[in-house]
């Protein structure tokens, strides 16, 4: 591979340093974006993204807008809805669909509908409505901002990944299931991994980034390639 390497970073400017590189970015936000994603993903959802509230005053350059065209085209193109995760985790629907207006506006332009807007609370949020074959998109302070970071600064490939368990998957089934995906993306792309924590005021992120960098590595993915 032309940039073959695990490397780990923290905070929405690492995200961007990394897509710069061209390395594929996986984003750890474990409470809860990330967490929330890979629960999604486990119940059935097509495709997840992330994307930046309105309001972020993150020092980089983000377009929710953009990630919303991006998930409404997938949406229109399966022929399904999408569904938009916000915060706060309590409040109502309103004020998360204030924060989420960039992204949704960006949803809209391409003609799909949003199906429903819930809270951003790790793996509980699959419970409060149906996912599979959906569309999700995590619009949100941390993962959010990272993952859209990420995009917009042009990485070949964005995903998620936490360790926290989901309703399907135990123990360090959900930091596997991520490693495989980070291999797998970097594969395709012919380039490094870059694995995210999404705050670097959050142990738990760091040592959740950390811990899947040295799965990615067992997976056979290491410093001189494979």
């Amino acid at each position: 591979m032309s940039n073959s390497g695990v490397f780990l970073t923290v905070n929405a400017s690492g995200a961007v340093k990394a897509a710069e590189a061209k390395n594929v970015v996986m984003v750890v936000d474990v409470i809860d974006m990330s967490t929330t994603l890979e629960a999604a993903l486990d119940a059935g959802a097509l495709r997840v993204f992330g994307a930046s509230p309105d309001a972020s005053r993150a020092p980089v350059k983000l377009s929710p807008e953009t990630i919303g065209e991006m998930a409404g085209r997938a949406a229109r193109e399966a022929g399904t809805g999408v569904i938009i995760i916000s915060e706060p985790r309590v409040g109502t629907e309103e004020e998360r669909r204030a924060r989420a207006g960039r992204t949704i506006r960006g949803v809209l332009s391409t003609g799909a509908l949003i199906d429903a807007v819930y809270p951003n609370i790790g793996a509980e949020t699959t419970k409060l409505g149906e996912f599979s074959g959906k569309v999700v998109v995590a619009v949100t302070d941390t993962g959010g901002v990272a993952y859209d970071a990420a995009v917009t600064a042009g990485a070949p490939a964005v995903i998620t990944g936490t360790i926290a368990r989901t309703i399907k998957k135990r123990g360090s089934e959900p930091a596997r299931a991520a490693a495989k995906r980070a291999v797998a993306a970097a594969e395709q792309a012919g380039t490094g991994i870059s694995v995210v924590a999404a705050s670097a005021n959050s142990l738990e992120d760091i040592l959740a980034a950390e811990y899947i960098m040295r799965l990615i590595i067992e997976e056979g993915f290491i410093a001189l390639g494979k």
